[in-house]
């Protein structure tokens, strides 16, 4: 197991002693480079993320887990494909059997309603979701509600950036310890 975190602000190495903890940085090519190298240097069985989002429902809040990943900013609309949808493939959301939330990736920091819906917003939990699916590993994504993707995003998530890491640690010792 191997958890992806996109920055140390959210999650430090010392917070989960004994697990390997990679560093990612911010956006869907820094998560798919990590991601890619995850998996080439260690051949991990389960990759976790671990992050903050925006939620686009009030009443979300706290740690949550996504099991739906989608790419909210795939805008092939000029060729009558539908927002959120890569043209010629077969599929545009990212299923692992799960029950949970739904996830919209993109590379903007989300300030308002974005076209394509989802529970939350993110930007590296798709890249991360595809390559996994690509590559037949599992892949788990909790994510602590920073903000609510509004006009005070960006100053909610600069407060809350860490507040969930308790939140996340307690939920991994839960699970895997």
């Amino acid at each position: 197991m191997i958890i992806l975190v996109a920055l140390e602000d959210e999650l430090t190495k010392e917070d989960l002693n004994g697990l390997q903890i990679e560093y990612m940085g911010v956006g869907k090519i820094n998560a798919a480079i990590k991601t890619t190298e995850v998996i080439r240097n260690h051949s991990p069985e389960l990759i976790i993320n671990y992050g903050t989002a925006g939620s686009l429902n009030k009443d979300i809040s706290g740690l949550v887990e996504a099991t739906n990943f989608y790419q909210r900013d795939m805008d092939a609309s000029p060729l009558g494909i539908k927002v959120g949808e890569t043209p010629f493939e077969d599929s545009f959301k990212i299923h692992f059997g799960r029950d949970g939330l739904s996830c919209g990736t993109g590379d903007s920091f989300v300030t308002n309603t974005p076209e394509l819906i989802t529970d939350l917003v993110d930007m590296e939990a798709y890249a991360i979701a595809k390559i996994c699916k690509t590559n037949d590993i599992d892949f788990r994504c909790f994510k602590y509600i920073s903000d609510q993707a509004d006009d005070n995003a960006s100053q909610d998530w600069k407060e809350n950036v860490a507040r969930g890491k308790k939140l996340f640690i307690k939920k991994i010792q839960d699970i895997y310890e």
